[in-house]
């Protein structure tokens, strides 16, 4: 029997980076774009790489390329650490597994490191696969925080809740993950928010401006630890963006959205170094009127729109950066 999972790409609309340190944020999934994991039984375990990871190339200069967009790591080592850590988890509980190996195999159309939750993404729906292999049932909100143990216990990386949690819940989320929570029970509070009354939104990536959401992330992490005042500051600030998005959201109020937004970002802007190349999709879009912030960790922006005519001002305007604009589903 074939397990297929899949899980799908995301975007912070308010409030991150502010969920690697207790913070508050509202994100979303962006099922334009999926990771998708086939499991199958046999008779050793195997992980299988994706065409993208295959180590295959024309010439050197082609690795050199590859290697610079996307680092040394591809899908593999994410497979790896999610079935590390599913079969931490059972063992901890004293889940009994049953004695059965699986050939694992996975694909993403997910553009790699522009900030839209690739790695996660991968991670989540490999512990979909193995849940419904093993017919394991993992608490729903455990599961953000299994995911991101892969990433930051096993792999080193520096990541927050965000991405899994959105990934987990789907839809459109708020998250609470106030300290005392993730300490005293290892999850935040998880608000899921009606997509369908949030006001229209763009996204849009350039692919060459990819890069690494955990190196782009470790300036902010270095402040934090050295509990730097203006990093403290700037991220209790997101944090109560979030909070006020909330609130409005409840009411069906987002005339402030757009400013809130646009606020996101240039708070950020303080306490991470931004490339040329994004700054320059943040001013665009914004040139048009549309409000604009990162997706993640650059690569990708998204804000709010007001009308057609102003959404295909910001494709075209956008295009000529070498990005493409696109209306997220989300559902």
């Amino acid at each position: 029997m074939k397990i297929v999972a899949e899980a799908y790409a995301r975007a912070g609309l308010l409030g991150n980076p502010s969920d690697g340190y207790y913070g508050k944020t509202i994100a979303v999934v962006i099922k334009n774009f999926n990771a998708r994991v086939w499991m199958s039984e046999s008779r050793d375990l195997r992980i299988c790489a994706s065409d993208e990871d295959l180590e295959i190339y024309p010439n050197g200069k082609e690795l050199v390329e590859k290697t610079n967009l996307y680092g040394y790591h591809g899908g593999r080592p994410l497979i790896k650490a999610a079935i590390k850590v599913f079969f931490d988890y059972c063992r901890s509980q004293n889940i009994p597994v049953e004695d059965k190996n699986f050939v694992i195999w996975y694909e993403s159309t997910i553009p790699r490191q522009v900030g839209l939750g690739g790695s996660s993404a991968i991670i989540v729906a490999a512990l979909r696969a193995l849940m419904k292999f093993y017919r394991v049932a993992i608490p729903i909100e455990l599961q953000p925080t299994l995911a991101l143990q892969a990433e930051v216990d096993e792999l080193g990386i520096n990541a927050g809740f965000m991405d899994r949690v959105a990934q987990v819940y789907e839809g459109c989320v708020y998250m609470d993950l106030d300290r005392r929570l993730i300490e005293g029970r290892g999850y935040g509070l998880y608000e899921r928010l009606d997509p369908k009354v949030l006001p229209p939104l763009y996204l849009a990536y350039r692919q060459d401006l990819s890069k690494v959401s955990g190196h782009a992330l470790n300036d902010i992490r270095l402040a934090y630890e050295k509990k730097d005042p203006a990093t403290l500051a700037v991220l209790n600030r997101l944090a109560k963006i979030a909070a006020e998005g909330r609130e409005a959201y409840l009411r069906r109020d987002f005339a402030k959205w757009p400013a809130l937004v646009n606020e996101n970002f240039d708070l950020r802007a303080r306490i991470m170094r931004i490339s040329e190349g994004d700054l320059d999709m943040i001013k665009t879009a914004r040139g048009c009127g549309a409000s604009a912030k990162f997706a993640g960790s650059g690569g990708s922006i998204i804000g709010i729109y007001d009308g057609e005519d102003m959404y295909e001002q910001l494709a075209g305007e956008l295009s000529r950066l070498g990005a493409i604009t696109l209306k997220p589903v989300i559902c």
